[in-house]
């Protein structure tokens, strides 16, 4: 999931400052040179909040099957001497 965010947020901050410095008129050796600083800023931003989100779903779905083994691997309690609710109701009802 990070390469993925750094993937995405990289090179599109990349193309935001190459558009953003042609309608301003900049000239090109600056425009490269800000969009290139841009793109490593943002790869490794995308980077860090990639990771961060891979170990949040990790860490949530470890808990989900944990909560899962833990309720299988108790017994399940039967009670054959009650009753259902339908008998337990008055006759009269």
């Amino acid at each position: 999931m990070a390469r993925t965010y750094a993937g995405i947020l990289g090179p599109l901050a990349f193309l935001t400052c190459i558009a953003h410095g042609m309608v301003h008129g900049r000239q090109a050796e600056t425009i490269v040179l800000d969009a290139w600083w841009s793109l490593l800023a943002f790869a490794l931003l995308g980077s860090v909040v990639g990771w961060i989100a891979q170990r949040v779903v990790e860490d949530s779905v470890r808990a989900q099957v944990v909560q899962q083994l833990a309720s299988e691997k108790t017994p399940q309690r039967s009670d054959t001497t009650s009753t259902s609710p339908k008998e337990r109701q008055p006759a009269n009802a």
